[in-house]
């Protein structure tokens, strides 16, 4: 048995279709006529769904994401305005969602008016809750903001700048399989003390030599294996 769910990251949707030198309304409408193709539980966005975080951009990417019949959950990113994007995509916003045998839980890294990621005190005491009340048998965590080095030519001082302190929460429990971000922009996979660590690509354009556009989707397994299975365009 087991059960799956696409994620795509750093949409940058904005009120004009060029973003960052590239069409982001072309590129994620090609990501979306993929997605629609696969059989999967959920879609979710690891933050950055728009550029500039005006409601037009919101109202924009809505229609863009019209198509998906899937359940969508989405989370902040740095380039996101909460009042706005809470206004368009509120009942998509989710701290904890239960697919099988595993919970996705989300964590807010986002810091106002800054780049890089933090994580406040109290975001570190709605994890340790969160977790612990878990009555999943296994758990995904995903969060925008990378949390090891990229060994890339991404600028990990753009990354989440207090990692120890999530790490600190994380190594009390067991039951955590992968944790996900977005925000650099490129696609990796790393390992902490047997937790995968995964990276997914923009549908915008990577910061690295990748030209391509792409989008990761996850197989979760009953027995707690996880697969992932990158898709470029």
């Amino acid at each position: 048995m087991s059960h799956s769910f696409v994620q795509i990251s750093d949409c940058h949707i904005d009120d004009v279709e060029h973003a960052m030198g590239v069409n982001t309304h072309i590129n994620l409408k090609k990501i979306i006529n993929k997605i629609i193709n696969i059989r999967t539980d959920a879609l979710l966005i690891s933050g950055d769904l728009t550029h500039n975080g005006t409601i037009i951009a919101y109202k924009t990417l809505q229609q863009i994401l019209s198509p998906v019949q899937t359940m969508l959950l989405v989370i902040s990113g740095n380039h996101d305005i909460d009042n706005n994007l809470n206004a368009i995509f509120s009942k998509n916003l989710f701290s904890q969602f239960t697919l099988g045998k595993w919970a996705i839980i989300s964590i807010n890294s986002v810091q106002t008016s800054k780049t890089s990621g933090f994580l406040t005190k109290d975001e570190l005491i709605k994890l340790g809750l969160n977790l612990a009340q878990s009555t999943a048998k296994y758990i995904l965590l995903v969060l925008h903001h990378p949390i090891v080095p990229m060994n890339s030519t991404w600028d990990d001082s753009l990354s989440l700048e207090n990692p120890k302190a999530l790490f600190n929460v994380l190594d009390q429990y067991s039951k955590i399989q992968a944790i996900l971000f977005g925000h650099a922009h490129q696609a990796a996979e790393f390992s902490r003390l047997g937790v995968q660590i995964i990276s997914c690509p923009s549908t915008a354009l990577q910061f690295n030599n990748e030209t391509r556009i792409g989008f990761n989707h996850y197989t979760l397994y009953d027995n707690g294996q996880l697969t992932i299975d990158t898709q470029w365009i």
